[in-house]
This record gives C-alpha cells, structure tokens and sequence, in this order.
C-alpha cells in the first residue's frame, strides 16, 4: 500500500498572511518503500501526480477572488476615510449599495472627484452619499453631471445640487437634464436658473412632472407674460395646469372682460396672485361689489393697478378700511376714484395708518373730512419716519403747522416726497434762487419737480432773459415743448 502526503492547505479567510504548502516527496523516496520498476511508476502512478497538481491550481484559483475582494474592501474603506466617514458608516453605505464592492475602485473614486467637481465637499458630500449610496455606481449620473458642469456652467449653488442628487431613484435624474434644458430653450437664463430651481418643490418637478406637463404650462402662459411670470414665481411649475392655473387665469380674465393684455399685466405684477383658490378671489371680489357698492369692472380696475387687494384680509382690513371712507363722506364712485389713486391704503397695516393718522391731526387735519381721507391716501406710499422728518424739515425753514396744512391741502403729496430730496430743492429755492418759502404756499407743487433737468435747467435758462423774479408757476408748469420754443427765440435775439 502506497502512502502519500500530496497536498496540505490552510487558508485564512480574514487577515493574511494565506499560507498554501504543498507536500510531493522526491519520485526517488517512492522507489525506497516499494520494490517495482520505474515504467510501472509511469503508468501507474503519473495519472495519480498530475491530479494532485491540478488540485493545487484549482485551490490558487480559489483563493485569487478572495485576495482581489479584500483588497477592494481595504481599498474601499480607506478612500472613504479620505471623505471622513468612519468605519462603521463605511460598512452601512456597502450593506445599503452592495454594487460598491464590486465596481472597480477606479470608477469609485472617479465618481467621489466628479461629486466635488460640483463644490460638494466636507460634511455636504459625506452626507449626499450617506443619504444616497446608488449615487456611487448609478449610470445615469455622469450624464446628470455632465448636464451641470458642462451646460449649466457649475452655475447652480452646492445647496442645490445636493437637493437635486437626493432624490431617491436617480433614473428621474435624466429627465431632469430635459426638464431644465425646456426652461432655459423658454427663456429662463442660465444666470437665473439656480434661483429659478431653488424655489420649486424639486420632488414634484422630477417626479410628478413630465417634460410634456411643463410644455403645456408654459404654453398656456405665453399669451399673459409666459415665462416671465414662471421666472418671477417659480413655484408655479408645481401647480397643476387644468386644476389650479387654468380656472385661476379664467376668473381674472373674466372680471377683466376677458382682456388677455390686462390680465397679462395683473399676473405679472403680482404672479403669487396665481397661489389663491377661485373661491378665494370671488369673495374678495364680490366683498367689494356688496359693501363699497363697486362694480365688477371697477373691482378689476383696482385689481388691475394693486392686485394684493386679492391678498388683504376682508375682516382685518378692507371692511375698516371701507367704512372709515364712508364716515369720511365718500360714496361709491368717490369711493372707487380714491382707491384707484391709492390702493395701498386698503393694505397697510393698523399701526402704520394710525402713526400717519396721528400726524395729519396734529398738523390739523380734522377726522371724518375728505380732506383727511385725501392725505391719508397720499402718505400711503411713504414710511411714517420719512413723514415725520419731512414735517421737522417744514418747521426748520420757519413754516408752520397752519403752512403745512395748507400746503398739504392744495397738493397732498408733499407730506410724502423724500425728506433728503425735499432739502436739496429748499435749499436751492432760497439760496440760489433767492426766493422765500413762503412762496410755496401758492405753488407747492414746485417740490414734486426734478432738481436738475428742471427746476435748475429752467431757472438758469429763464435768467438769461427775465432776470430773478418770475413765477415759479409759469417757470415749471408749461411744457417741454412750448419752454423750448421760448429758449429759442431767446437765444436768438441775445444774437
């Protein structure tokens, strides 16, 4: 009986060294133990050898994916612990993207390169990869990345491009390129995209939003200002177009006499107009038709020149706001003439009015009068600081409350013109003009005018012939036109 010790294997699956010996005693030490012939060795016992070696190749065999495998994962874990991640969260991104193991690392950390390339670093891409592991091996992702760094320029903020590779399936990620290619083709510019994106619920737009669903949005649109409104509102792609923009841009349409120019107009002043229910416009609308007894023509009149009426609170603002110009005497189409001039003041808060408020008395407005009304409607447009210094800057240059008031009465809006501007024009007036304020009692509506290209333009043109005195009435009220004309025949007889 022939005994032989051919092959001894002990392999470590876990830590190296791999240790694999193979035992073959000499062909001579086999002579020793048995007495035949060397042909019979051949014969007999080569087949036997040449077994043996073939076990010993199938083990190496064996043990080169093993090698390669834990050579991956050292790899693996190493270049994670390049973007900071620790080891146990290394071992939860492979058990969440097993793919990881077996792509080549190469294409792992070309991936890793081409995330940064879009300025994810730091905690952001250590947590966008955490987040969505598939990120590492997805294919269709160097065509997203490609998107953004070659077409859109790395244009987009890191904020945003981590919001856009989160998404939990990234085969949406390729209709996006799509979706965004049609908005720029539109008219959204590059510069604007990023803005544009960041206020979208991006999980609508790439998920519940086809290209052929934004095609038909924007289409809609165009007749009314298109995509401009989208750029200004940009959380209008994420409405629904038969449900919610249709029957919204019908009902403002309608009130408007179906005038698409119009309503073009209202919906690109005030696009988030597009945010409120049809239910919710109708009461306003009709609100203003039963208790300021408009009709709906004039209710789209205001609409039309301030759409946040739509916006106001009835119960907070738009009933007192009513009845304190029907305790001021105003009817209905007074009532209208007023908010058509000043809007605002169906909009303003409490406390703002009442600031306001407070000062036209003191500078002796008396309450439930027109006259009130009136100022109070030209002071909507200015803050109550800018109000309260405009006052002071009056009383500096000697007039008085009794000035102001008449002043005021005559031509409201010098309460709300820019104390800074009103300074300019006074000191001019009196020191280079040589005049007095109290000349602003007769006409002042000389402190609404443009310093340089009229009040001094004229006033050093007019010098020319007429010397100092003149009207400031006649200086600055007649037209462009007719003041050319006059220059001229001045000009020519100085010649």
């Amino acid at each position: 009986m022939v005994i032989l010790s051919l092959v001894s294997c002990s392999v470590s699956l876990f830590s190296p060294p791999i240790s694999l010996r193979l035992h073959l005693p000499p062909v001579t030490s086999l002579y020793s133990h048995v007495n035949f012939p060397a042909s019979t060795f051949k014969t007999e016992l080569r087949p036997l050898l040449l077994c043996c070696l073939d076990r010993r190749d199938t083990a190496l065999n064996c043990l080169a994916p093993s090698i390669d495998g834990e050579t991956q994962i050292e790899s693996l874990f190493s270049l994670f612990r390049g973007i900071g991640f620790k080891e146990e969260e290394t071992e939860m991104i492979l058990a969440k993207n097993p793919d990881v193991k077996s792509t080549p690392l190469d294409k792992i950390s070309a991936r890793v390169s081409s995330l940064q390339s879009l300025k994810l670093d730091g905690f952001a891409l250590q947590g966008l990869i955490a987040k969505c592991p598939t990120l590492l091996t997805s294919e269709e992702l160097d065509l997203v990345i490609t998107f953004l760094v070659d077409e859109l320029e790395g244009r987009l903020d890191p904020e945003l491009v981590e919001r856009i590779l989160s998404v939990g399936d990234t085969s949406f990620l390729l209709s996006f390129n799509q979706k965004v290619r049609l908005l720029i083709h539109n008219g959204i510019p590059k510069e604007k995209i990023s803005h544009v994106l960041s206020k979208v619920y991006l999980s609508k737009l790439m998920y519940q939003k086809s290209v052929e669903d934004i095609e038909r949005l924007i289409s809609y649109l165009e007749p009314f200002g298109g995509i401009g409104i989208i750029a200004r509102r940009p959380v209008i792609l994420n409405s629904d177009l038969d449900t919610q923009l249709i029957p919204r841009v019908e009902f403002i349409r309608n009130l408007s006499g179906e005038d698409d120019f119009a309503t073009g107009t209202v919906l690109r002043r005030l696009p988030a107009i597009l945010s409120y229910s049809v239910d919710h416009m109708n009461s306003h609308v009709e609100f203003l038709k039963s208790f300021a007894g408009l009709t709906s023509e004039q209710v789209f009149k205001i609409v039309h020149v301030f759409p946040n009426v739509i916006s106001t609170s009835k119960e907070r603002k738009l009933r007192p706001r009513v009845e304190f110009l029907k305790e001021c005497g105003f009817d209905s189409p007074g009532m209208f003439k007023f908010l058509s001039k000043a809007p605002l003041f169906l909009a303003l808060s409490e406390d703002n009015l009442s600031h306001k408020l407070g000062f036209l008395v003191k500078i002796g407005y008396k309450h439930r009068t027109k006259e009130l009304a009136f100022a109070m409607g030209a002071v909507t447009r200015t803050s109550t600081d800018n109000m309260q210094r405009v006052i002071g800057l009056y009383l500096s240059y000697g007039l008085s409350l009794e000035d102001i008031l008449a002043m005021s009465t005559k031509h409201p809006q010098v309460l709300q013109y820019s104390h800074t501007s009103l300074e300019e024009k006074l000191e001019y007036l009196i020191e280079y003009m040589g005049r007095e304020v109290e000349e602003l009692l007769a006409f002042p509506a000389f402190l609404g005018y443009k310093l340089d290209s009229r009040i001094k333009h004229r006033y050093e043109e007019k010098l020319k012939s007429r010397g100092e005195n003149m009207s400031l009435n006649k200086l600055l009220t007649v037209s462009a036109e007719r003041f050319s004309k006059t220059a001229d025949n001045i000009e020519v007889i100085c010649l």
